[in-house]
């Protein structure tokens, strides 16, 4: 039974051909596209509204330089978004539980900063990695741990994201089998753990949606600090 939980989190295939490609891909189907008209209809405007708002939010602290990430934060956002809501759905596949995907996102864009950084204003970027008014036989030790948690970013990245998915699928999941075990035996205890099962979706449409929204905003704070 335990080893069944875990089965919603491997990929799907077919004749052997994994199908992790169609399940990122899907995704961009589903976006209205606009149209040449005037006026928007109320979907299309209201995905406008949306990106706008969360643009601004994002780039407000970012100096102009880093505004030229915007286009790949917002589609970033509204992909993790979809992918995570999709994701919910009964008989689906989530590929943002496979930490190979979320390490496959964080690596690169982290190591984009980085570059940036070093590139534009050496001094500052190798600055983070001493505190100002460090005391002197500190020095090398700091500089290890600095140095140990700025690699560590990508990681937490990719496996805060991939946590909190799998585990609010996995409760999901264990509720729901509670649900069916116990409607036979004792229906009120059935459905009141079918109204905590209701509650505990919410939640998780409300963990998409927030986790999708913290991976872009920490990613957007690495781009502060090296803009």
């Amino acid at each position: 039974m335990m080893t069944s939980f875990f089965d919603q989190f491997a990929s799907p295939s077919f004749l052997g051909i994994p199908l992790i490609a169609v399940a990122i891909a899907l995704p961009w189907v589903l976006f209205p596209t606009p149209s040449s008209r005037w006026l928007n209809n109320r979907l299309i405007t209201l995905q406008t509204w949306f990106i706008n708002r969360f643009t601004n939010q994002l780039l407000l602290p970012l100096n102009p330089g880093g505004h030229k990430w915007a286009l790949l934060f917002a589609s970033l956002m509204v992909f993790l978004i979809t992918i995570n809501m999709l994701g919910l759905l009964p008989y689906t596949f989530t590929p943002t539980t496979q930490l190979s995907l979320n390490m496959g996102l964080a690596v690169p864009l982290w190591l984009a900063t980085v570059i940036i950084g070093m590139r534009n204003q050496p001094t500052v970027a190798l600055g983070h990695l001493l505190p100002e008014g460090t005391p002197v036989p500190l020095i090398p030790v700091l500089i290890i741990i600095e140095t140990i948690s700025l690699f560590i970013r990508p990681l937490a990245l990719g496996v805060r994201l991939t946590a909190n998915l799998t585990a609010g699928h996995l409760l999901i999941q264990l509720i729901a089998t509670a649900v069916f075990v116990l409607l036979p035996m004792m229906p009120t205890v059935a459905i009141l753990t079918a109204a905590v099962l209701f509650l505990l979706t919410l939640l998780e449409v409300a963990v998409a949606m927030i986790q999708a929204y913290v991976f872009v905003l920490l990613l957007s704070l690495y781009l502060q600090e090296n803009v």
